[in-house]
């Protein structure tokens, strides 16, 4: 049974006047519970709890650390079919996905405890003392990462789990010894709870310090501002919109004394580069595999393919009546709140409006049932170059095709992109040779480059980027996904000349946690004789 109450470090929130509630597009109604809005008490406490809980946490070995992220793994699987039963209610994703996602949230935990144990993530460098050395002797120099503080973390609409409570932000923050504070999103409340209540639940049995998580619930906005304002608060992650997201950055740099580090992921329309070899071999399955991409999720994917840029000749035109045909085969479906259905029909409306733009095909508005059908609209690349408007993100399954007249003009509207998650090249061997300074262009701009593959679908492992130069994210040297998430939330510190009684193990001569290290240059798990 669901309280409604914030999770508050080791306890809750007390019950307040202010409620909100979830709004379910599957059955088109408020669902039931009421949950209690944090007041600013609540905040400071949770903040106040958490600044408290750091030094403590921060200073456990790292396998303490590890062995609370696989309980929280383990309380999340223990939820069970409550847990998706919640979270499809509040969604409207069907409960096969909502399985795969719990999935890769539980590995998502996994795969930080393994990084915690191997090491090699506080970059240790260590360049000995050299009291010989001429003209001057070098001091004994110890470099390492460490935690930044308590981190606001803020849910995402579109993965109530994988990038959510529990997800990639919240896993990467614990991981690095950074207390976490969840806002959690307005449209799954419900979720949020049961997955907080995992957490907790997770800190208690690992005996982890009282505030070491905490989740809020608030109007987004307001509980928004007052987070990132906060001096306790030492970082943010945030999934979302561009809006959303700026705000966030503008106060956390410009509104506080002391500013911070913001790691939004904001918008991307994911470029898909088709080139004429490869389209001319095989054009209908790759007009299905494209249309799959673009419908996946109803669209609300932050790396769906809103742009195709392909040369305007006739194996392009034929590719183009055979994706319209497949995605005229994807029914509506329904999308995850009212506010994104609503804005993805009044985003198409706007691109179809634009000059040069023609709309090739548009399912029926079915907004009044709160579902999204597919939509593709066409464009001239002079057209295209001249419209930045047109480079706005449509969250959802529609997407806009660039037609160039040749290699030059393709080149050109690639260069006129803005940063984004992905970049897809769908190219053969000579097509890649021919069109180099294209693929080129696309790589300057995105964080990662997909070949013959389209853009859907992120892998959790130590090599991913999720990530790319502005405005896709606040921080183009990031990624939110992947091993190297946990280094938005460690920063270096160097240590000369203490005495070896009061190094970190990390540091100390004897390598007592056997992970690799760079000594005086060269990378080695020995001890220092």
């Amino acid at each position: 049974m669901l309280s409604g109450r914030s999770i508050i470090g080791f306890g809750v929130s007390a019950d307040r006047e202010e409620k909100l509630y979830s709004f379910s597009t599957l059955t088109g109604s408020v669902l039931p519970e009421s949950f209690s809005v944090a007041s600013s008490e609540d905040i400071e406490t949770a903040i106040t709890k958490a600044s408290g809980a750091f030094p403590v946490f921060s200073s456990l070995p790292a396998a303490r650390r590890a062995e609370f992220l696989e309980a929280i793994a383990e309380e999340i699987n223990a939820l069970g079919e409550k847990l998706i039963e919640r979270a499809h209610l509040e969604s409207g994703l069907p409960a096969a996905r909502l399985n795969g996602e719990r999935d890769r949230t539980v590995n998502q935990l996994k795969l930080f405890a393994g990084i915690l144990r191997e090491g090699s993530w506080t970059e240790v460098v260590i360049d000995t003392a050299m009291p010989e050395r001429k003209p001057l002797p070098r001091s004994d120099i110890r470099k390492m990462l460490k935690a930044l503080g308590p981190v606001a973390v803020f849910a995402a609409s579109n993965f109530p789990f994988a990038f959510s409570t529990a997800g990639g932000d919240t896993a990467s923050a614990l991981a690095a010894g950074c207390p976490v504070i969840v806002k959690a999103h307005t449209s799954h409340l419900g979720t949020n709870e049961l997955m907080s209540s995992a957490i907790q639940a997770a800190a208690k049995k690992t005996n982890m310090p009282d505030g070491v998580f905490s989740s809020l619930v608030g109007e987004g906005a307001r509980l928004g501002q007052q987070l990132a304002k906060h001096p306790g608060i030492r970082a943010i992650g945030f999934t979302g919109s561009f809006k959303a997201g700026m705000a966030l950055y503008r106060t956390s740099v410009n509104e506080r004394d002391n500013p911070i580090p913001v790691y939004a992921e904001m918008s991307s329309i994911n470029p898909v580069l088709l080139l004429p070899e490869k389209l001319s071999s095989d054009s209908e399955a790759l007009a299905k595999q494209v249309a799959a991409s673009i419908t996946l999720g109803v669209g609300q994917f932050c790396t769906n393919p809103g742009l195709l840029f392909l040369l305007d000749d006739g194996v392009s035109a034929q590719f183009i009546e055979q994706l319209i045909n497949a995605l005229n085969q994807v029914p509506a479906r329904t999308m995850l709140n009212k506010t994104i259905c609503s804005s993805y029909y009044s985003s198409r409306q706007k691109t179809a409006s634009h000059t040069g733009v023609e709309k090739l095909f548009e399912g029926g508005d079915d907004s009044g049932a709160f579902k999204g059908s597919p939509a593709l609209f066409r464009v001239s690349a002079p057209e295209f170059m001249v419209q930045p408007a047109l480079q706005e993100e449509i969250f959802g399954p529609a997407s806009l095709l660039v037609l160039c007249r040749d290699k030059e003009e393709m080149y050109a509207a690639l260069s006129s992109l803005h940063g984004q998650l992905t970049g897809s090249v769908f190219g053969s061997g000579e097509d890649l040779n021919q069109f180099r300074d294209c693929v080129e262009s696309i790589s300057t701009r995105v964080g990662r480059v997909i070949y013959n593959n389209v853009p859907t679908g992120v892998e959790v492992c130590h090599a991913m980027v999720h990530g790319g130069p502005f405005p896709a994210t606040t921080d183009s040297r990031s990624t939110s996904v992947g091993g190297d998430a946990i280094k938005r939330f460690l920063r270096p510190v160097c240590l000369q000349d203490c005495p070896a009684e009061h190094l970190p193990p990390a540091l100390q001569n004897s390598n007592p946690l056997n992970i690799m290290r760079k000594v005086n240059g060269n990378y080695t798990r020995d001890p220092i004789t």
